[in-house]
Formats: structure tokens, sequence, C-alpha cells
């Protein structure tokens, strides 16, 4: 896995696809975080369940999951920003996350997980356009 270099450009680090960057306290919560429900997609002990974020920064996420984690669990999220936020093409991100915080749930209520981002990558996007070799130019 090749690993992001402070500094390197949103180009650079799509083209090397991943990072893992070891944070202190004082890092994570000093992100700005971000209000987004973007849909996300959670692997959870080979589970896969589909939920929506709360809030993102560069280092972390907050999402309501229907079961209770420990801290320190691991699980893998991946989610998509929309144009509207990358200012260009939808951008896929796959990612570990280390929960960090889980608060308690009202009755009935989703569980709110907060955790920190330990390594990610950007997924290329799928293009799924069949080329007709019998369609002549226009």
């Amino acid at each position: 896995m090749a690993h992001a270099v402070a500094g390197q450009t949103r180009d650079q680090m799509l083209r090397e696809g991943t990072s893992k960057t070891p944070l202190t306290d004082q890092d994570r919560r000093t992100m700005r975080r971000f209000e987004m429900r973007l849909p996300a997609t959670v692997i959870l002990s080979g589970l896969e369940t589909v939920t929506e974020t709360q809030n993102v920064s560069a280092r972390g996420v907050f999402l309501y999951l229907d079961r209770p984690l420990t801290l320190g669990d691991k699980f893998e999220v991946t989610l998509t920003f929309p144009p509207h936020i990358t200012l260009t093409d939808s951008v896929r991100v796959r990612f570990t996350a280390r929960v960090v915080r889980v608060e308690s749930p009202r009755p009935s209520a989703r569980i709110g997980t907060a955790a920190v981002i330990e390594e990610y990558e950007f997924l290329r996007s799928e293009l799924t356009t069949e080329v007709d070799p019998t369609r002549k130019p226009n």
C-alpha cells in the first residue's frame, strides 16, 4: 500500500490511492467537521449494512449503526462524495475506521458511533459503458 505524504495534491493521492497517518488525541479534536449526510456502506464482522454519515472530517466520521460497538472496534466504510462537494466528479472512498466514542442510544434508536479514520483509499469509478463495434460514428 502506498502512503499519502503531507502536502500531496488530490491528484497525487488519487494516483497513490491510500494513506495511513498516526494521530494524536489533539489532532482528532482539532479537525473541522462538516455536517454531511452521505450514504455509507459499513462492513462489520463480515456483515454489510447501509447507513448515512452525520458528519465527516479529514480524520474521522460520525454515523449511526443498528448495533453497539466497543471502543477500539474496527470496521470498513465506503462512501461517495458527490460532485457538489468535490467540485468535480463524484469520489468514492473506502476506509478502515476505529471506534473512539459510542453514544448511549435512546429506546428504539440507532447508536451514534464516532470513529477515527486509520487508512483510506480512493476507489476508481467503474465505467459500465458498452461499446457496440457495429455502430458507426455520427
